[in-house]
């Protein structure tokens, strides 16, 4: 992807379609639309995945806490998420197998009321998932379950409960989904703002006025349709094409925590069933540390939302109940805060009770295709329905989907053993690079044979390689520090110490392609420095206010 000929593309062609928000499902819309052979642009405002998107806990699950919710009140809404998202699984896992895998689950229980009620509601789910069940779930004694994880809480333990769901690359994937559009011929945009819209006499939109962040150029994107895929900030544009329209959205601040690969023996992930408030927790094996999460708490609207003490604090305090091992706030080693986007039916719902389906609404006095709600493992029938809606709004006829069987960058010619072929790279590399660019891995091979300096580690022990970097500028549209070091190589989020070690690497190399004077290096590793220091600072001693998770 070549950003230049991509703002050529946007500043002189005419579209069928241009999406605004280019996490998952702006995404998700800007192929499936390309697919169908519509003309598509797709904007973003700062890079894509930069949200909610690349802030997930990381599962591709159909939801084994809203199977519960479904059965307490017997809501069949939440039945037919759970249905659908069981459904689209095996499309994430199947179109992108270097950045997914199956996970397995395990539920302690505390007694065996507790053993038997969780086994059968997993039975459950495994009945809605049929005939694309990723393994059957079971029930495990105490002994079982310890031999899954050596490290569980002995004390009160009477059984568990093993279930399995997928684990995917948040950031990795929305990318992927980017680079497979921009390949089949969308003009794709990051770091590009949407301002103002242009109507034609009748008020419909005709034109969108877009900023690029990066140089201050604007320029007018001009389609027959404009698609809202803003995710949390997706109210902001429905009320820039009409100030009439009524609020939809409402969004919750779930974080997420780093800790040492040592809290967690083996690959088995850990769901803690309940928590005092009434949420569930994970614990996760992720990229050989462990990452914990979420709560969910009310939020205001926020461009860069962090974690705080008191919210380590209470994560910290699930990780002690259930793992008999001594954790402490200086074991963090990174973190992070997304907010979740939460289609409001009922104004006095709280955030825990809304369903995490999704809606498309059309506005008859603009014209704009809102698509809200919904969550990353639904992402793609999300798209389906979007681009179904588009088709009719363009008085086109229907054109079939074509993404559930659409591979992903990276994934043609996969094999799980495929690394082997990176030689004469170290293994950690090699594994490394083939999880998060599949096949591609062999174009930074290449790179590495023109530059055989490109193979040195960003840090010691870790197996990013200076020629990720390279490649994330001159191929995967990377354009600042947080594009490269948050969603390109996802350090950021796995390890801010080494974050920051890496930190003048990462920057001469990315100066050296794209042409940073000595100023502008400077301001950027400044700038990046200081917001790293300063979410270090706001976990370890920052608002110590109530956590109410």
């Amino acid at each position: 992807m070549h950003r230049p000929t991509h703002l050529h593309r946007a500043r002189t062609e005419s579209f069928d379609v241009c999406v605004i928000g280019g996490g998952a499902t702006g995404a998700g819309v800007a192929l499936d639309a390309t697919l169908r052979g519509l003309r598509v642009c797709l904007i973003e405002r700062e890079d894509f995945s930069a949200q909610t998107s690349s802030k997930s806990t990381k599962l591709i699950h159909g939801g084994v806490r809203y199977l519960e919710q479904a059965f307490k009140k017997l809501d069949w809404e939440q039945f037919r998420l759970v249905r659908k998202a069981l459904r689209e699984r095996r499309y994430l896992l199947r179109n992108a197998p270097h950045l997914t895998r199956p996970l397995a689950l395990l539920t302690p229980c505390a007694s065996w009321f507790e053993r038997f009620y969780y086994g059968t509601g997993l039975k459950l789910y495994d009945a809605l998932a049929g005939n694309d069940n990723l393994a059957p779930s079971r029930q495990l004694s105490s002994a079982e379950a310890l031999e899954c994880i050596p490290t569980l809480r002995r004390e009160h333990l009477r059984g568990a409960v093993l279930y399995y769901d997928g684990q995917l690359d948040d950031a990795r994937f929305g990318l992927a989904l980017v680079k497979t559009a921009a390949r089949r011929g969308t003009t794709v945009l990051n770091h590009a703002c949407a301002l103002d819209f242009g109507t034609s006499s009748n008020g419909q939109l005709q034109t969108l006025t877009v900023q690029d962040e990066l140089t201050g150029e604007r320029l007018v994107v001009t389609a027959r349709l404009f698609v809202n895929a803003a995710g949390p900030f997706a109210d902001a544009v429905r009320l820039r094409a009409n100030p009439r329209l009524a609020e939809r959205m409402r969004v919750s601040k779930g974080v997420h925590l780093i800790l040492p690969r040592t809290v967690l023996d083996g690959d088995t992930a850990v769901l803690v069933p309940k928590t005092d408030d009434g949420r569930v927790i994970f614990l996760i094996p992720w990229q050989e540390h462990v990452l914990v999460g979420t709560t969910d708490t009310e939020a205001h609207l926020h461009d860069d939302p962090t974690l705080n003490q008191a919210e380590v604090a209470y994560l910290l305090d699930y990780v002690r109940r259930y793992l008999d091992v001594t954790v402490s706030p200086a074991q963090v080693q990174a973190g992070f805060a997304g907010l979740r986007p939460l289609l409001q039916a009922d104004p006095l719902a709280s955030a825990k009770s809304l369903v995490r389906d999704h809606e498309v609404e059309v506005d008859a006095v603009s014209g704009l295709v809102s698509i809200m709600g919904g969550k990353w493992t639904t992402y793609r029938l999300m798209a389906q329905d979007t681009v179904d809606e588009c088709l009719r709004q363009l008085g086109e006829a229907p054109r079939p989907c074509q993404t559930a069987g659409q591979l992903l960058a990276g994934a043609e010619g996969f094999t799980p053993e495929g690394w082997r072929q990176l030689s004469p790279l170290p293994e950690d590399v090699a594994r490394h690079l083939w999880k998060k660019y599949g096949t591609e891995s062999q174009a930074i091979v290449a790179l590495i044979h023109q530059r055989p300096d490109l193979a040195e580690r960003l840090d010691e022990g870790l197996p990013f390689l200076a020629a990720e970097v390279i490649f994330a500028v001159e191929t995967e549209m990377a354009c600042t520090l947080p594009d490269v070091l948050g969603r390109r190589l996802g350090l950021e989020l796995l390890d801010w110490a080494a974050t920051l070690r890496a930190l003048p690497a990462v920057t001469g190399l990315m100066a050296g392609v794209l042409g940073w004077t000595e100023g502008e290096i400077q301001r950027a590793a400044q700038a990046y420095r200081h917001r790293i220091e300063n979410e270090r600072e706001l976990a370890a001693s920052g608002q110590n206010q109530k956590c109410t998770a």
